[in-house]
């Protein structure tokens, strides 16, 4: 939910109305998909980057007011907690060199800005959960002067009725409750847009589903939370409990979470805006003046805001996308399954990776969503975040694989030519591609990173487990600087 939102407090009447525009902007949707004119020429793509402000002591920097007014910069927003950040690159094309200028881009921004943040003696970190957070810091306090943050807080915890609880049980366990939705603010997440047509989002789509736990377990890199090693992909569990808006009588009832893999393959993207107005009632009623169904009738292009808001409430790891851009619609997949960081570099490694084999999988003669079940897919993601890259997950064919297996023998390859098909360089091919290779040889992503490095401090160093974790914050962001892939750190 990107937009600002000024009311608070909602009446009868206001989710009424909400209601009935959600459904009309839904049924105006629907006609466009049969015959309106989308952008899907020339397919671009996007990223988001939610970052971690942190200082000279490793310690979340809650200062996110003035560092955004010293950079500066409409790349950079504002995000749920003080310390945090949002950094979107321009949309472009991947084809030749596309990947290389997301690289100079994203460093140069990234670099500018962390000079400006050092005014505020606060540095720049690029990590799915900072691991010197503690509950202290995730409180209703900290939430970022938004007031869109305050108003979304409000919704899910009077939606709720009670406060929220936390209970992930990892290598360690964690149990605890909060009265807020601060932890959420804990998830920086790196965000990819591929901009689809109508006629192929559901395969996109549903690939992307398929292969969410292989981006996971590839990708991970928040083992710790509150002091305590979890999962390899904390996030994903700590994301869906902490915007939970179901008391337990709900869960057990099986009403949907708003934090959703879903349940079935679909066969076009209306399938899931149906599904977010059947399951999920508004969190935020705001009404728009636009009357959609007068505007397509003129020639126009609806904004469709309410059916965005409320498509923006629902937290699908695979989420659907209608935008307009330059006066023309178009439609994105927009995939959030993976953490921040821990380089640029290897960040965009995700990226090929990921748009690629989705591409490579939309694209195949036999869909791989016809030979995988949607459980199956399912349960691959959530060992993925538990394991990481030591998960064994489920593929046709092969049964249960090694994911660096699957990924070495089967997926590079697909990947390979899905990038080939979007026009990427070879040379940038290989240079990404292989980084996530690299990643499975030697069986260390950012996650089995951290969680060597706090192992050695405490067993070598005798340090206790905080003053371990700030040790190891410390030496992420000092490597993080060089550009260099996670996999390649040294671990001391």
């Amino acid at each position: 939910m990107g937009r600002d939102v000024e009311q608070g407090a909602f009446s009868r009447e206001d989710r009424v109305r909400y209601r009935q525009k959600v459904r009309r902007c839904l049924d105006v949707f629907a006609l466009m998909l049969d015959d309106f004119g989308f952008d899907a020429d020339r397919p671009m793509t996007g990223l988001e980057i939610e970052l971690n402000l942190i200082d000279a002591a490793a310690e979340p920097a809650m200062r996110n007011d003035q560092i955004l007014a010293d950079i500066a910069d409409p790349l950079f927003q504002t995000e749920l907690g003080q310390f945090n950040l949002e950094l979107n690159a321009s949309p472009r094309l991947i084809e030749g060199g596309g990947f290389a200028d997301y690289e100079q881009d994203l460093r140069s921004s990234l670099s500018r800005a962390d000079e400006r943040a050092a005014k505020s003696d606060a540095t720049i970190m690029m990590v799915g959960i900072l691991p010197t957070l503690t509950e202290r810091h995730l409180v209703a306090d900290n939430l970022s002067t938004n007031e869109r943050y305050r108003v979304l807080n409000d919704q899910i915890v009077g939606a709720r009725g009670e406060d929220i609880e936390l209970d992930i049980n990892g290598v360690e366990r964690l149990r605890t409750h909060t009265d807020s939705i601060a932890p959420e603010a804990a998830c920086t997440s790196l965000q990819f847009h591929l901009q689809v047509a109508p006629d192929s989002f559901a395969d996109y789509w549903n690939a992307s589903q398929a292969i969410a736990g292989v981006q996971v377990a590839v990708g991970a890199n928040s083992p710790f939370l509150y002091g305590r090693q979890l999962w390899a992909e904390t996030r994903i569990a700590l994301f869906q409990q902490a915007t939970d808006t179901r008391p337990d009588e709900l869960k057990a009832q099986g009403v949907r979470p708003r934090v959703w893999f879903g349940e079935r393959w679909i066969t076009s993207i209306f399938d899931l805006f149906e599904e977010n107005v059947r399951y999920f009632p508004p969190l935020l009623p705001i009404c728009e003046e636009e009357d959609p169904v007068e505007v397509l009738h003129a020639g126009g292009v609806p904004k469709l805001g309410e059916l965005r808001l409320h498509n923006g409430t629902v937290y699908r790891w695979n989420r659907p996308v209608y935008d307009i851009m330059n006066d023309r619609p178009h439609l994105r997949v927009e995939n959030r399954v993976l953490p921040a960081g821990p380089t640029v570099v290897d960040m965009l490694a995700n990226a090929a990776f990921y748009f690629g084999l989705a591409r490579g999988l939309a694209e195949s003669d036999r869909p791989i969503w016809s030979q995988l079940t949607f459980s199956s897919a399912e349960e691959n993601f959530h060992a993925a975040a538990r394991r990481g890259i030591e998960a064994v997950l489920h593929w046709p064919r092969l049964g249960d694989v090694p994911v660096t297996r699957l990924v070495l023998d089967t997926l590079l390859p697909v990947a390979a030519q899905g990038l080939d098909r979007f026009g990427v360089a070879p040379a940038e091919r290989d240079r990404l591609l292989g980084v996530i290779e690299g990643r499975c040889r030697t069986g260390r992503n950012g996650a089995v990173w951290q969680t060597e490095t706090v192992w050695t401090a405490e067993r070598s160093r005798g340090l206790d487990r905080e003053a371990a974790l700030h040790h190891m914050v410390q030496r992420y962001a000092e490597l993080q600087r060089g550009n260099e892939p996670v996999h390649t750190w040294p671990v001391d």
